[in-house]
């Protein structure tokens, strides 16, 4: 479709029911129907865009499509949870309907990654149960960071412009 704006009510309907069924249910999805919405007036838009974020995250989706750009060192479920938290406790967070995006922002902003990867290399299980030394915890540690970073930057670039009502 060339110009959303001709886009037929019709049409428009078959999207927002596929965002309120959860029919569409991906990152890459999502944000080209959060693409064509743009075009038109928010509030038409603005519950089930938000409502499709909020399932897509909270529906394992989001950590499925992580923990398939981290296929080395699966991305931490801790992680993800600690900045779904912090995004809800944050009155920030109006400024955005994009669930998604905001969680994104979290991790990368509050370091929680880095959190995150050194509490993971540390752990007992990561070691067979044996105690390492503080250099493997280290290295550990980094190649966690590296691949969980990528993961994070690469669906932040599914966004040109935040998905923001003041623009940043």
């Amino acid at each position: 479709m060339n110009d959303p704006r001709s886009m037929s009510q019709t049409d428009k309907d078959q999207l927002i029911n596929s965002l309120r069924t959860h029919r569409v249910n991906t990152l890459t999805e999502l944000r080209r129907i959060e693409k064509i919405f743009a075009h038109f007036d928010q509030a038409e838009f603005s519950e089930p865009m938000t409502t499709a974020w909020a399932y897509y995250v909270n529906s394992n989706n989001f950590l499925s499509e992580l923990r398939g750009l981290t296929k080395n060192y699966p991305f931490s479920s801790e992680c993800l949870d600690e900045a779904k938290w912090k995004v809800i406790e944050d009155p920030a967070s109006a400024r955005s309907w994009n669930y998604c995006w905001l969680v994104l922002m979290k991790i990368q902003n509050e370091r929680l990654i880095a959190k995150h990867a050194a509490m993971m290399a540390s752990k007992p299980a990561m070691w067979g149960n044996r105690t390492p030394d503080q250099a493997s915890v280290a290295q550990l540690a980094n190649a966690l960071m590296n691949e969980w970073n990528r993961a994070v930057a690469q669906m932040l670039r599914h966004w040109e412009t935040p998905p923001t009502t003041t623009g940043n």
